[in-house]
């Protein structure tokens, strides 16, 4: 399995949540950091192109991002959040590619697949990250939304604005 073959949105998405073996969605936690109101700035990761995310690229970005923030600044002063949740279901029709395998399968007949993954499919200026945090730590946030981009697919861009109170 590639990831390319799952980036690009195509067809009907499947998002019944209770499919047969279907597995859990590997995202550990959507919103890390302390949750204070006095926050002055929020940093967004934004979708440039549309594309699908696969749970397991959402989760190691947000590690990553969540790395290289408690590196320079204490996790009480941000809040990183992740925006989308992987709705869609991704399914497979496993092929067999060794020697004596065309008595295994069945081709194209019946080729729905099994359930292999989630995915979120993403719009253009989808919000996928967002970092809540003092102006005096902008570049670390921006610096982290970069690591975290790396790890996307597609292209992203950084926001940044304030918070009105």
């Amino acid at each position: 399995m590639n990831g390319r073959n799952y980036r690009v949105p195509n067809g009907m998405p499947l998002s019944k949540k209770y499919a047969p073996g279907t597995p859990n969605v590997r995202i550990a936690r959507f919103t890390t950091g302390a949750r204070n109101s006095d926050y002055e700035v929020k940093i967004q990761l934004v979708a440039k192109e549309k594309c699908q995310i696969r749970d397991n690229a959402l989760e190691a970005a947000r590690v990553g991002a969540n790395k290289k923030m408690n590196k320079v600044i204490p996790e009480t002063s941000y809040q990183l959040s992740v925006k989308l949740y992987p709705h869609t279901i991704i399914s497979e029709n496993k092929m067999i590619a060794a020697a004596g395998a065309d008595r295994l399968q069945e081709g194209m007949r019946r080729a729905y697949g099994k359930p292999v993954g989630h995915a979120a499919r993403v719009n253009i200026g989808s919000i996928i990250y967002e970092i809540r945090t003092y102006e005096k730590h902008i570049p670390e946030a921006k610096r982290a939304l970069k690591t975290a981009s790396s790890k996307l697919p597609g292209y992203t861009s950084i926001v940044v604005s304030p918070i009105n109170q």
